[in-house]
């Protein structure tokens, strides 16, 4: 199994697992809380067969990686991001994040430029600032996500059922474009990851973006469910038009937070002909 090192906690290297398939124009694809890598298996098919080389790997606490209890910041995600593509040496690459990778996408661009990226793809995005404060009054007020924290510290696994039937829209999308092994799936991946990094991650997705959304000079695709409930589309993927220099923005009518397993042929779609372009 293959891994990229980018730290160290006391005796212990911090490692990145990773995944590298196919040749041709490299595509990084980076996974949403609290999933893995391998969350992106109805997108793999599709741009392997475009000719792309299909790179996933897992964030620092979650799937096949080290579970440190240190560097849950978009700083350090970032930095964790550079060190795989330094790495790996990639070229002309489109980097592609779901919900909190979408975070990681915009934290990259902003700090490290576009120097070896020529497109980029955010998908349930977090960006521009989720934090409700009196100059973003369109985000989420502190008090959801303290009351996120205090369920996680009081049992996870509670909080992994709720976060989860919220992700999916079952009340609305069971049997239909979820079902109960893919629901109980997602849930064995999250039980799996490192319970610190469970809670640690929940205030990052307060992280600010807006300073890093102008320095973004490559192509942009973002596409969203209008009916997302992990990240609300009004506080989050309408407002990025505005934002960014060159933007495709794309609404799945109906689709939750996860439009990319309830609704892969939309998204398939519109991430392939963004790529064809």
């Amino acid at each position: 199994m293959p891994y990229v090192t980018v730290g160290k906690e006391n005796s212990a290297p911090i490692e990145l697992y990773y995944e590298d398939h196919g040749s041709g124009q490299p595509v990084v694809l980076i996974h949403g809380y609290p999933l893995d890598g391998h969350s992106w298996e109805k997108q793999l098919p599709g741009l392997l067969q475009a000719g792309k080389r299909v790179i996933t790997y897992d964030r620092r606490g979650f799937g096949h990686s080290s579970q440190p209890t240190m560097g849950y910041d978009y700083d350090t995600f970032a930095a964790d991001l550079k060190a795989l593509v330094d790495e790996l040496d990639l070229r002309e690459a489109v980097l592609a994040g779901f919900s909190m990778g979408t975070g990681e996408v915009t934290r990259y661009l902003g700090t490290y430029g576009s120097d070896r990226v020529t497109r980029a793809a955010l998908f349930g995005p977090i960006p521009p600032f989720l934090l409700q404060t009196d100059d973003n009054p369109l985000g989420v007020p502190q008090s959801v996500f303290d009351g996120f924290e205090k369920t996680i510290t009081k049992d996870r696994y509670a909080w992994f059922k709720f976060f989860f039937d919220n992700f999916y829209n079952v009340d609305k999308l069971h049997g239909t474009r979820i079902s109960d092994e893919a629901w109980n799936a997602s849930f064995q991946v999250a039980a799996g990851s490192s319970a610190y990094a469970t809670l640690a991650c929940v205030s990052t997705w307060l992280t600010d973006f807006r300073a890093d959304l102008p320095k973004i000079d490559v192509p942009m695709l973002v596409v969203q469910g209008t009916e997302d409930r992990i990240l609300p589309i009004d506080a989050t993927g309408r407002r990025l038009p505005g934002l960014v220099k060159d933007v495709r923005f794309i609404e799945i009518e109906g689709g939750p937070h996860n439009v990319g397993w309830t609704h892969p042929d939309e998204v398939n779609k519109a991430f392939l002909d963004f790529l064809a372009e």
